[in-house]
């Protein structure tokens, strides 16, 4: 991937700033890492302490918990070891807690304690948060009481919260007011499921108090973050849409003091990172101006061989016109461009001119490795590219990096083991051991409560029906048995939905199997939007493995390119391998996704879109397909998208 020149999200000047900025309704800090943002928050916050502290003897703190903060907090417990800033006369008000708090479930207030209260001198007698006891009976009482209490320390001196994943702020999901108080709210699905991640939790509640928009808007000063690509559509919203009940953040254009602070990814649809010709001068590059390019066909909606030289100064972009001398030359670049993207040979075509191909011709045929996070990620990202490197005769592997067995159901578990009660005496294995374990099993089932981790043999059994059905899949399209791989890389088996950090061994495990295969070719999952999700771990753990091999002379011919999964496609701009799907191939893809019936209806994590994974990846793929024809290029049914990773 391209590096974004400093000049778009760090410009040294005013006048720069300004023009740079223009879209953008609410003070925006861009970063080129977490880290970076994260030290400047925590630099910013520990600033503001001291000076109210020296100015009134005292700093009124309200805090967020979510995931984003604490990256912050990090930094500000390693300034507050290192003498820069104390606690000492810090008051916390939480701004928001679950209703009602679920023994050993989320709570806020103990998850700020872990990340931050605990390890700095702050006052006990200092934190205050909701009462616990309270009920719906007493809730309007209760909220009314917390603010009082607020306004009895003279108010919120500094509001720290990250930007939600739909826009909100606190616990104030779309449809809040800007004047809305502190109250009872319930939360909605996307809210629930980013809180069971967040807290690695099975059991969430449905309900929350929180401080309202109102409530935050009147602190003096507001510091919001966000990282990661997941956060961009809602960060262009809050930064550059329209002040919006949908988009609760939103309300931060009309505060003073408001900052939003956030990292590279989480900035990529901002205008001046995704648009920059619109408000800059550009350093252009080739997939700059294809990006460049691309825009200006969905604006007129043209195709690129009927771009002219006035739809490019009517849309600001006649540099590229300096640049080449007319439309026709910038236009074709790009077409030829895009078209030297498309191949129906993934591996490389044999016998063949490959200058102007993704991928070499030789060797051939190649040993390749298609590393996939859970048991169904190969078929449903890249089905009809496996499909077509095992057709072409190269030596595919699929390794399947985690067991994926939390994505089994209970009831698709236990079909098995009924299955085996009723062929137990005719197969010979109705033992007593058989019949203990087996009677185990049921009363854990029936019996089982939500978030309870499951017993080993019930785990195993899971483990065992992903594996089963990822080998038919396997089997389906072709790939030898031998070549059917499950790493089972440890950080992933915690039996809850909660996940151990990357390891040494999750790395070694990688690293043997690139080993012993040496291959020409690496398939791997990017989806990096959730830098916690499994998927990033398991890109983690391939690429640290990747790179520890690098300086291998075998490994210098091996290419590595990285596709991505149901829910996004990389960014035209981006892409540098398409390989075309035919209808006979989509519905190919389509019966190898469905050979995981595990993962079909029943499967827990398919999130707010009540389409199944077949469904999202015909969809993307399609799209995909689409976008090519609208710029001019063949009309294909569909089509999967690569980018390739280059180690540093």
């Amino acid at each position: 991937m391209d590096r974004i020149p400093r000049k778009y999200y760090d410009p040294q000047g005013e006048v720069e700033l300004a023009a740079l900025t223009r879209e953008e309704k609410v003070y925006t800090r861009i970063f080129e890492t977490v880290n970076d943002g994260s030290n400047y928050l925590a630099r910013n916050i520990a600033k503001y302490i001291k000076r109210n502290v020296a100015e009134k003897g005292k700093c009124v703190l309200a805090l967020g918990a979510g995931m984003n903060t604490h990256s912050v907090y990090a930094e500000l417990i390693k300034l507050c070891k290192e003498g820069e800033v104390s606690f000492n006369k810090v008051i916390v008000f939480s701004i928001g807690e679950f209703f009602p708090l679920i023994p050993n479930g989320p709570c806020t207030l103990n998850l700020l304690k872990e990340v931050l209260l605990d390890h700095v001198d702050i006052l006990p007698e200092n934190i205050h948060t909701f009462d616990a006891n309270v009920t719906k009976e007493d809730m309007y009482e209760c909220c009314k009481s917390y603010e009082r209490k607020i306004a009895s320390e003279g108010g919120i001196d500094i509001c720290v919260c990250e930007v939600g994943a739909v826009g909100s702020l606190a616990f104030n999901e779309p449809g809040s007011a800007a004047t809305s108080l502190c109250r009872l709210v319930l939360l909605g699905s996307e809210a629930r499921h980013k809180i069971a991640s967040d807290y690695k939790c099975d059991t969430v509640p449905t309900t929350a108090i929180t401080l309202g928009i109102g409530n935050i808007l009147s602190a003096r000063r507001v510091l919001t973050m966000a990282w990661g690509e997941n956060n961009a559509a809602i960060i262009k919203k809050t930064v550059e849409g329209q002040t919006d009940v949908s988009v609760p953040a939103s309300f931060l254009q009309g505060h003073p003091q408001a900052k939003v602070v956030v990292d590279l990814p989480a900035a990529e649809e901002l205008t001046r990172i995704s648009r920059p010709w619109l408000v800059t001068s550009c350093e252009w590059n080739d997939k700059l101006i294809r990006r460049a390019i691309v825009w200006l066909c969905q604006q007129t909606g043209k195709p690129i061989l009927k771009l002219t030289d006035k739809d490019y100064n009517d849309y600001g972009l006649g540099e590229l016109l300096a640049l080449y001398g007319s439309a026709y030359n910038v236009n074709i670049k790009i077409f030829n461009d895009l078209q030297h993207t498309i191949t129906g040979w993934p591996g490389g075509k044999p016998d063949a001119d490959d200058t102007y191909r993704p991928e070499r011709a030789n060797p051939y045929p190649k040993r390749v490795i298609v590393f996939s996070p859970h048991p169904d990620d190969d078929v449903i990202s890249m089905g009809g590219t496996l499909k077509r490197l095992v057709d072409q005769k190269h030596d595919v592997h699929v390794a399947y990096e985690t067991s994926g067995n939390i994505a089994v159901g209970d009831e698709d578990m236990i079909r098995y083991v009924m299955l085996m009660d009723q062929i137990a005496d005719k197969f010979g294995f109705n033992t007593d051991e058989y019949r203990a374990k087996s009677k185990e099993i049921h009363e854990f089932i029936n019996s089982k409560v939500g978030g309870e981790i499951d017993l080993p043999d019930v785990r195993f059994l899971k483990t065992m029906i992903r594996r089963g059905e990822a080998r038919i899949a396997c089997n389906y399209i072709g790939v030898k048995p031998e070549n059917v791989h499950f790493l089972n890389l440890p950080f992933y088996e915690t039996g809850t939905i909660k996940k151990g950090d990357l390891s040494e061994a999750d790395v070694n495990i990688v690293k043997k199997l690139i080993e012993d295969v040496k291959p020409q070719q690496i398939f791997v999952a990017g989806d990096l939007a959730d830098p916690h999700g499994t998927h990033r771990v398991c890109t983690d753990a391939v690429l640290a493995a990747i790179d520890e091999l690098k300086g291998e002379e075998w490994m210098k011919d091996c290419r590595v390119w990285m596709y991505r999964g149901a829910w996004a496609e990389w960014e035209i701009d981006h892409i540098e391998m398409a390989v075309p799907i035919s209808p006979e191939e989509l519905r190919f893809k389509r019966n190898s996704i469905l050979k995981h019936q595990s993962q079909m209806e029943n499967a827990p994590f398919l999130g707010d879109d009540d389409r199944l994974f077949w469904q999202r990846a015909e969809d993307r793929n399609r799209a995909t397909a689409q976008l090519y024809e609208s710029l001019g290029l063949a009309s294909y049914e569909a089509m999967e998208a690569f980018v390739q990773y280059h180690p540093i």
